[in-house]
């Protein structure tokens, strides 16, 4: 009881001291609120708003049709230029996509001649440049074909073919980043609010005040588990309430308790393996550096920014050892398909028994600063 005490104590102490460090407070409220925002709104896979530019040498209804038919909000107005602006404006950048209707192009479509026409695409701009042009593809054929056959639909298939989109129906790009942000910011600040306490503790010269005290290793690190982890969950918590499922107007079909339940084990993993870091680091500016090492690869790699079954699978073993990509698994079944306990339980259990690893080799590295120390 006396332990369960000193724990409870330390923790509240740690509270304390994260509401009196503005800078870190600042940090999180940021991160669970505008930095969700703002990535979810200023991240996009879709096509909005881009430039197009169009040559035409034709100048009959076909083409006009044609480019009457890019609008917003997927293209901006096209404007009409001659041949010989067209490398100059893909060039410096003034278009995204560039269309060139040849002359006579709409009396060799009427002679079903199958004439050529031409799409420049400015592939810096990756995502647009990929989606932009199967875009611009259905729209000319359906231009093409509303003006020969009279109608816009393709020819009838003896084979009728629906697709139908699970978890997300509109391909929102928001649903799917904003509760990665929320994952990924959730794995970076409890790591570093967790880091950040040992390592303040150490360079303020606090950490000798707990050595005379009639503490253990394991108390200290306990409270700083439970009290910065405590941190994050509610932040995360109410992001989840507030940001993605009332500003964003995300749809979360499943168990929020049992995602903040996963979550919670998450954070003892993770939280342990700020302080592990803290351990090895001798400064702030060096703890930040292996942050930057270890943290963003396991953001990258963990799942939430690609599908882990497109990287190498030397890479997918390796990251089967990281809690991250557990938490990512987890995480996205439960809020997206709405998974329950029984599907998830694996990788409640993959993370719990890392967690366990690097809570032992963080509390026997920080004997061994402590005893180092005295």
């Amino acid at each position: 009881m006396k332990k369960l005490i000193n724990i409870y104590q330390l923790g509240a102490k740690e509270l304390r001291s994260l509401f009196h460090d503005t800078v870190l407070l600042i940090a999180v409220i940021y991160s669970f609120s505008f930095g969700i925002y703002s990535a979810a709104n200023g991240i996009s896979h879709e096509l909005h708003n881009t430039a197009i530019a169009i040559v035409d040498e034709d100048r009959s209804p076909l083409s006009r049709r044609i480019a009457d038919a890019f609008r917003p909000p997927y293209f901006r107005q096209p404007q009409l230029i001659a041949i010989e602006a067209v490398d100059a404006a893909m060039d410096s950048g003034l278009y995204t996509f560039v269309i060139d209707i040849p002359p006579d192009f709409e009396k060799n479509v009427v002679a079903g001649r199958y004439p050529e026409l031409q799409v420049n695409v400015d592939a810096t701009a990756v995502n647009q440049a990929g989606i932009g042009d199967g875009y611009i593809q259905n729209i000319i054929g359906g231009e093409i074909r509303e003006f020969i056959q009279g109608f816009r639909g393709p020819a009838p298939l003896p084979v009728e073919l629906l697709t139908r989109v699970k978890f997300n129906p509109n391909l929102t790009t928001s649903w799917f980043v904003s509760v990665m942000e929320l994952i990924n910011n959730i794995t970076l600040l409890s790591m570093v609010l967790t880091g950040a306490a040992l390592m303040r503790e150490r360079e303020r010269g606090t950490i000798e005040h707990l050595l005379v005290m009639p503490l253990t290793p394991f108390e200290i690190m306990a409270a700083k588990v439970w009290a910065n982890g405590l941190i994050v969950l509610v932040a995360a918590g109410l992001s989840l309430w507030l940001v993605i499922t009332g500003l964003l107007q995300v749809q979360i079909t499943g168990s929020i308790p049992l995602f903040l339940g996963g979550t919670a084990l998450y954070l003892f993993s993770s939280t342990a393996m700020g302080i592990f870091f803290a351990t090895v680091a001798r400064s702030m500016p060096q703890l930040g550096l292996l942050f930057i090492l270890i943290v963003l690869p396991m953001n990258i790699l963990s799942g939430g920014s690609s599908p882990r079954e497109s990287m190498p699978e030397i890479l997918q073993t390796i990251m089967q050892f990281a809690p991250s990509t557990h938490f990512v698994t987890f995480a996205q079944a439960i809020l997206y398909r709405g998974a329950g306990f029984a599907v998830v339980w694996p990788n409640y259990a993959a993370v719990s028994l890392i967690g366990a690893v690097f809570f032992i080799a963080a509390l026997a590295r920080l004997r061994k600063s402590i005893t180092l120390s005295i």
